[in-house]
C-alpha cells in the first residue's frame, strides 16, 4: 500500500510539473462556464439573426431560455471535454514504455500491478474531480440565473455521463497494456467504441450498450426514467472490472 501511495504521489508531482493539471483545470472550468454563458447569449444571438433575416422576409420566433437550456449545453459539451481528456491520457503507459522509465522502477521491486493501479486511479481521480467541478460550476450558475428545478433527475443524469467516462478510461488502460504507442491506444479504443455503438443500434442490445449512457440527457428534459439506463450502467460496471482484470494480467507479461 505504501508503494502504491508513493507512486501515486509521483504521478501527481509529474502532472503538476508538466502543466497537465493546469490544462485540465482550465478545460473543465471553461466547459463549466460555457454552458450557462451559451444559454444567456442565445436571446442576443437570436435577436441579431432576426434583424438580419427581417430584410429577407423571414422571422425568428422567440425562444424560452431557462436552466434546461444550459443543461442541454452541458450534455452536448461534456463529450467533447471527455474526448480531449482521453487524448491527453492516451499515453498514460505508452509514454513510459518509450522513455524506459518503468524499467528501473520495476527493478527496484515496485509491483507492476501497483504501477497499473496508480495510473488507473490517478486518471480516474482527474476525471472525477474535473467532471464534477464542471458540473458544479454549471449548477451554480444555473441556480443563480434561473432555477435548476426545470431539469429532472439532475444527479442521475450527470452520473450516467460520468460513468461512461470511467468506462472509457478503463478501455484506455486496457489498450495501454496491449499497444506500444498512444496512437495504438486511441485506435483500439475508437474501433471498440464504434463496434459498441453499432451493436447498440440493434433493438435487442440497445438497452445494454454502455454508449446508451450518453443519452441520459433525455432524463433532464423529463423523457424516460432512470431505470431505463440501469442495464447499461450494470454492463458498464462489469465491463470496467473485466477491463481492469485483463489489463492487470496483460501488464504482468508486458515488455517494458
Amino acid at each position: 500500500m505504501r508503494t502504491l501511495t508513493a507512486f501515486m504521489h509521483k504521478e501527481w508531482i509529474e502532472s503538476v510539473r508538466t502543466g497537465k493539471i493546469t490544462l485540465l483545470a482550465l478545460l473543465f472550468v471553461v466547459f463549466g462556464i460555457m454552458n450557462p454563458a451559451a444559454a444567456k447569449l442565445t436571446p442576443w444571438l437570436l435577436k441579431q439573426m432576426a434583424s438580419g433575416m427581417a430584410e429577407t422576409g423571414l422571422s425568428v420566433s422567440e425562444v424560452r431560455i431557462d436552466a434546461l437550456t444550459s443543461w442541454a449545453q452541458f450534455y452536448k459539451n461534456m463529450p467533447m471535454a471527455l474526448l480531449i481528456f482521453a487524448l491527453a491520457f492516451s499515453g498514460v503507459l505508452t509514454s513510459e514504455y518509450a522513455k524506459g522509465t518503468l524499467i528501473p522502477i520495476v527493478a527496484k521491486g515496485m509491483s507492476r500491478r501497483n504501477i497499473l493501479a496508480s495510473k488507473g486511479l490517478m486518471t480516474a481521480a482527474y476525471w472525477t474531480v474535473g467532471f464534477w467541478t464542471s458540473y458544479g460550476i454549471t449548477y451554480g450558475y444555473n441556480a443563480f440565473f434561473w432555477d435548476n428545478g426545470a431539469a429532472a433527475h439532475l444527479t442521475f443524469t450527470a452520473f450516467g455521463l460520468y460513468a461512461f467516462g470511467l468506462w472509457l478510461i478503463s478501455l484506455l488502460l486496457l489498450f495501454s497494456t496491449l499497444a506500444d504507442s498512444g496512437s495504438g491506444v486511441i485506435l483500439g479504443t475508437v474501433l471498440l467504441l464504434a463496434a459498441v455503438y453499432l451493436l447498440g443500434l440493434l433493438p435487442t442490445l440497445q438497452d445494454y450498450a454502455p454508449v446508451r449512457l450518453l443519452e441520459t440527457a433525455k432524463l433532464a428534459a423529463g423523457s424516460g426514467a432512470p431505470s431505463d439506463y440501469a442495464a447499461a450502467l450494470a454492463v458498464a460496471a462489469v465491463w470496467i472490472a473485466a477491463n481492469i482484470g485483463i489489463a492487470a494480467l496483460r501488464f504482468d507479461r508486458k515488455k517494458i
